[in-house]
């Protein structure tokens, strides 16, 4: 079995991690580390899904990285040049030759008497394990399973003699022209798949539960449109509008927690505006308060114009069953349908599902709750990489990657080799780290896996851009909740008892 080593091993090539490594490259080029990544490219979500329209659903001035701009003015951009920026943001800063693909992490294992984590992963193109050990070890895989998307169980499904696929697991050859689509979910992805299934199929109807807070954006940043015609630099044109679009989204936010009735109205008004006479607005008209739910944005309107071209239709009811043709629901009406689109979400899961262990005892990750959003209490050396539920996921993980890279640098100045975050009873909150401000289906699914939020700093979860860049990238990397010690072995750090460090880091363990 392969062995080797390193000072620091991050899970995944997506979006976190490469920028985990690129921060980790800046702050100490001294620091070793390797990335194990499942897939064989880089890319991560946007890899991975393919589906017609794949696109982010936050603008990239906030998508994008902070220390390296997006060069583009789409706000909305697609999943290829996603992965390309992350893909070339990955080549600039050395990281590629740093990533073992087709690497699946199966377990990840802690010992305090040798100070070092164990990474046991599977090459899953010659079926051979390797073993992987390291001082520090970053899990920035995301939240949610790549092998299963979330997939109710429907009434009659076997019956129906049409195709059925998930978004994120879309056939490259499913041939959907003239046909006609069911795209069953409101959400991101489904209000992305009508528009781009329309364009070739013979019908789209999006079928929904209960309807979604839909916001259209521009296609083009039109203040970054002039700025560029005017000859501003790119960068300084990436910073203006980076500020200005974290600003609107945190306003935006703030507005609809803080005045959700005044909110709703402006929401609502949009949609109607764009809907026209002709479509009911029940259908676009939720039961619950602005971003109790994630909000949902299209660039220029698509799918409104969509639905007012009549290429597409939104049904709102409940499925009684699938039939041989299609699908019925619960007021008697059924729809037919050549392909059934079920984008119905994520199953969530951490580490890319590989088990946590320390010193030989399972670790259940909900039983923990988070530092600052980033270190498990009670675990030596791990780090988790996750991004807001509020706002666009890379402002988040762009400064948890960046206070990792800092804490490792400071850990190295002191003579430090292992930190562990450290939480008394009154700290811990029954709330995942996901927060308890939205109600989202997947959000409610992965509370069974998360780690907890705290009742206050450092432990509550923030989801507030501007506080938390204060606590994650301004703030003192000493703090009386964390613990440090050295490896079991090494010298003593200040003159401090080898033995007494140990074991301190040891008890908390």
């Amino acid at each position: 079995m392969k062995q080797q080593h390193v000072d620091v091993m991050i899970l995944g090539a997506g979006l976190s991690g490469i920028s985990a490594a690129c921060h980790l490259a800046e702050a100490d080029p001294g620091l070793s580390y390797t990335i194990l990544e499942r897939r064989d490219r880089i890319g991560g979500t946007w890899d991975l899904f393919r589906y017609p329209g794949v696109r982010s659903d936050s603008d990239m001035y906030t998508f994008g990285y902070r220390f390296r701009a997006w060069h583009g003015t789409k706000i909305l951009a697609d999943g290829p040049g996603i992965r390309e920026y992350v893909q070339e943001t990955a080549g600039e800063h050395g990281v590629v030759e740093h990533i073992r693909f087709g690497r699946r992490a199966v377990r990840a294992s802690w010992s305090s008497e040798d100070g070092l984590w164990t990474v046991e992963a599977h090459d899953e193109a010659t079926g051979e394990s390797e073993l992987h050990t390291c001082r520090f070890l970053v899990n920035a895989t995301g939240y949610y399973d790549y092998d299963e998307g979330f997939r109710p169980e429907f009434p009659g499904e076997e019956r129906f003699t049409g195709t059925v696929v998930h978004p994120q697991h879309w056939p490259e050859d499913l041939d959907y022209r003239g046909k006609r689509v069911v795209v069953i979910g409101s959400g991101a992805t489904a209000i992305t798949l009508v528009p781009a299934m329309a364009e070739e199929a013979a019908h789209v109807t999006m079928l929904q539960r209960s309807p979604t807070y839909i916001m259209t954006l521009p296609t083009h940043d039109p203040v970054s449109v002039v700025l560029r015609k005017l000859r501003v630099p790119a960068k300084l044109v990436y910073d203006l509008g980076r500020r200005r679009n974290i600003a609107l989204q945190r306003g935006l936010y703030a507005a609809c927690r803080k005045a959700p009735r005044v909110m709703r109205k402006v929401l609502l008004a949009g949609v109607r505006a764009q809907l026209g006479p002709n479509i009911d607005m029940r259908h676009f008209t939720p039961s619950y308060k602005p971003w109790d739910q994630r909000l949902c944005v299209v660039p220029s309107g698509d799918l409104f114009k969509t639905l007012r071209s009549g290429r597409a239709s939104v049904a709102t009811d409940h499925i009684e069953t699938f039939t041989e043709k299609g699908i019925r629901l619960k007021s008697g009406e059924e729809i037919e349908a050549d392909v059934i689109v079920t984008a119905t979400g994520l199953r969530v899961q951490l580490a890319g599902g590989a088990a946590l262990e320390v010193d030989g005892r399972p670790i259940a990750t909900r039983d923990h709750v988070i530092y600052k959003g980033v270190l498990l209490d009670g675990i030596p050396n791990l780090a988790i990489i996750l991004g807001y539920t509020n706002a666009s996921w890379t402002l988040k993980a762009d400064m948890a990657a960046d206070y990792v890279a800092r804490l490792l640098t400071y850990m190295r100045e002191q003579g430090h080799e292992q930190v562990t975050a450290v939480a008394t009873e009154s700290d811990r909150a029954a709330e995942s780290a996901m927060g308890d401000s939205l109600n989202s289906g997947y959000i409610q699914r992965g509370d069974a896996v998360m780690p907890r939020q705290g009742t206050r700093a450092p432990w509550k979860i923030l989801n507030n851009y501007y506080r938390d860049r204060r606590a994650l990238s301004r703030s003192p990397i000493a703090d009386p909740a964390l613990r440090f010690g050295a490896r079991p072995g090494a010298a003593p750090a200040g003159g401090e008892p080898r033995s007494a460090q140990a074991d301190s880091t040891a008890r908390v363990a």
